[in-house]
């Protein structure tokens, strides 16, 4: 079977002219790659498919296709686009073994009749073990490129993440570097959009029958693979199950767009994500990280409803948590309500639902007239009345000063 394909030199340079012809993007690689490396690598495929149909060592050709795939892989060539070249080139071999098989036959068929008897079960013979090893022949090259190409794909995955995570970290710690940036080949932008992310537990991280690490990590990797598909390689994140820290060019999407991401986010991890978002110039990146977190630790000491906060919508309620005699004495104002947590619960709750009695009744499992004697009640013990805008500004304030007491 072996005896057609011994011109490898030969046989190598019609293969890669079919390739170049017939298999995409071959046709638009430049002329040295055609005739240096991959006329190489197709010569290498020849001599190891001779050397496993003659019964001869592997292992060297194995590794030169191994190499070769590995470099493949950093180059950015298609896996694909090589495993069809590899099919071709099987195409083109089988052709040729068969002819050259069916030219024996004929010569032998005009020999005598004994002959004539016998040669086609010996033929057929020869076809099922021939069959067996193209089969084992195609298994060997393909197991061997795609190895050989995922391990190297995932180092330069590997490579480029951490480069991506010391150009983040660079710019999240106020010393971004040109040389860091190049290696990431990301452009750092003139200003971001800095966000504060908080993503809960799956309701199956709960589940005892299930792997809970196992389940947080598949939601993280949705969660990135979201943010690639959306924002390409210019968003910079640092990431883990829980949350974490997203830079955006804010030239890369207004504030529409930026909405329309949380959602997009919180459908990929399958759970209600709440974010906050300054906006600010690269240099001033690590304050507004600091500013974005604090808004966010906020956001959650108010149990307000998972969404994109700005720090716009939010400024008075930050300026309230700075600490000082304002903070200490707005605090002391919900002191009545300590010894009736019902009361500062249904506060809470209907303050993070925009005053919605039915829903702040639907989600105390109360009916709305307990809201309205609640609302009352606190207002007889603090002094302010909730369903006045007055009194409801001070226990809104009071209610921000108090989570950060002690």
């Amino acid at each position: 079977m072996s005896s057609p394909l011994k011109d490898v030199w030969a046989l190598s340079r019609q293969m890669v002219g079919h390739f170049v012809e017939n298999v995409a993007p071959c046709g638009t690689l430049p002329g040295d790659a055609i005739y240096g490396d991959v006329t190489t690598i197709t010569r290498i495929c020849l001599e190891l498919a001779i050397s496993m149909l003659d019964g001869n060592d592997i292992q060297e050709k194995t590794d030169r296709l191994k190499d070769a795939a590995a470099q493949w892989a950093r180059e950015g060539v298609p896996i694909d686009t090589i495993h069809h070249a590899i099919h071709e080139g099987f195409k083109i071999g089988f052709d040729l073994v068969v002819a050259a098989a069916g030219n024996k036959h004929r010569a032998v068929d005009n020999g005598d009749s004994e002959a004539q008897l016998t040669v086609p079960l010996t033929d057929y013979q020869s076809l099922v073990e021939g069959a067996k090893m193209v089969v084992e022949l195609l298994d060997t090259m393909t197991t061997a490129v795609s190895m050989a190409y995922v391990k190297e794909l995932r180092a330069v995955v590997s490579e480029h993440h951490t480069a991506v995570h010391t150009l983040t970290s660079a710019l999240l710690g106020g010393h971004p570097t040109s040389t860091m940036a190049r290696e990431c080949g990301i452009e750092i932008a003139d200003r971001y959009r800095v966000l504060a992310l908080s993503i809960p537990q799956h309701p199956e991280e709960s589940n005892p029958m299930l792997d809970a690490k196992v389940v947080a990590r598949r939601k993280l990797r949705r969660v990135q693979a979201e943010i690639a598909t959306r924002c390409g390689e210019t968003a910079l994140s640092l990431l883990s199950v829980d949350g974490g820290t997203l830079l955006i060019p804010a030239d890369g999407c207004d504030d529409t767009e930026l909405d329309e991401l949380i959602g997009r986010l919180a459908r990929a991890a399958r759970v209600p994500i709440t974010a906050t978002v300054v906006t600010t110039a690269a240099e001033a990146v690590p304050t507004a990280a600091d500013q974005a977190h604090q808004l966010l630790d906020m956001v959650a000491r108010l149990h307000s409803v998972p969404a994109l906060y700005r720090f716009d919508d939010l400024a008075l309620e930050y300026q309230l948590t700075r600490p000082g005699p304002g903070r200490e004495y707005l605090g002391s104002l919900l002191d009545p309500l300590d010894e009736h947590p019902e009361l500062l619960d249904t506060l809470q709750t209907h303050i993070a639902h925009n005053l919605n009695r039915q829903r702040t009744a639907r989600l105390l499992h109360v009916h709305t007239n307990t809201v309205d004697y609640r609302l009352k009640r606190i207002g007889q013990l603090t002094g302010f009345d909730p369903t006045q805008a007055s009194g409801l500004w001070y226990l809104r304030s009071a209610l921000v000063a108090r989570t950060y007491r002690g």
